[in-house]
């Protein structure tokens, strides 16, 4: 347990990443207790919550605390709050949102900070989320890949996900993404950036929204891509959050990576998620 916070309690989830912070109702905090909270999201990557009654508007407002919130083009919105993003699966749907490693807003030429996803309905059983650091994924490559890696970048797109031929049919046309013409975001990002807080190194490429290396074509740089791919997953960079009924995850996109766990068939998923507005990124 994490001993130098006087105003809340935090318990990490893993030797990675993440973080439990208990004691607190985010509708009442001081700044004291923001203060810790932000120092927390600093050393843990993500933050989680529990038993937070957040109305929409308290959603927004938590939010605001942090950043300008980012409206998400292709999520459906929820009704009356168009600043609230709705990430949901039906029971008798088959494919999820976020089923793959992936960074928000990578094809954004400023990406976001992060994601404050809201737990309104979750599965009995299944439905966890895993995250993964890109700061122990980069540690943990050699040296000479570090050097490599630390001169390049990379592109990254939303057209061959959120785009008219995007592989998820079924989120299509069900209504849970829409908007596929505003998919035209390109994206260059160093494949090595420093945290625009923190100053660490982190490994800023991702499955679903990077497509090649800059300077390189696509085949050549998918073997590089898939390496690495396999490589930030690995267990030992990773956490995992099993959600209830009005819990909190927190993650910087700069940092992680996350996913989501497609194993509640038959059971009906239902999240809030606002995305918040970043900086640009340097190496």
């Amino acid at each position: 347990m994490a001993e130098d916070y006087s105003k809340i309690t935090v318990t990490p989830a893993s030797a990675a990443l993440g973080a439990e912070i208990t004691g607190v109702d985010l509708n009442t905090i001081d700044e004291a207790t923001f203060d810790e909270i932000k120092r927390a999201f600093s050393q843990y990557s993500v933050i989680f919550f529990r038993d937070q009654d957040f109305t929409p508007e308290q959603h927004i407002a938590f939010a605001n605390r942090w950043s300008t919130i980012n409206i998400n083009r292709f999520f459906k919105p929820l009704d009356d709050y168009p600043l609230i993003a709705q990430v949901i699966k039906e029971p008798d749907q088959t494919d999820n949102i976020g089923s793959g490693w992936h960074t928000d807003h990578s094809y954004d030429q400023i990406p976001a900070l992060g994601s404050i996803l809201y737990a309104r309905d979750v599965p009995e059983i299944g439905g966890d989320t895993f995250f993964s650091s890109m700061y122990k994924a980069y540690a943990a490559l050699s040296p000479g890949m570090q050097s490599t890696l630390g001169g390049m970048k990379a592109w990254h797109s939303s057209r061959h996900v959120f785009g008219d031929n995007n592989a998820d049919e079924e989120s299509r046309q069900d209504g849970r993404l829409e908007n596929p013409d505003l998919a035209t975001q390109d994206a260059l990002h160093p494949v090595i950036i420093s945290h625009p807080e923190t100053g660490r190194k982190a490994l800023y490429v991702n499955a679903d929204f990077t497509v090649k290396f800059d300077g390189w074509t696509k085949d050549e740089s998918q073997p590089l891509l898939n390496y690495l791919y396999d490589h930030g997953g690995k267990p030992e960079f990773t956490c995992r959050f099993q959600w209830q009924k009005n819990s909190i995850a927190f993650w910087d996109n700069r940092c992680t990576w996350h996913y989501a766990a497609n194993d509640y068939p038959g059971f009906r998923r239902v999240m809030h998620r606002i995305t918040l507005e970043g900086s640009a990124l340097h190496a």
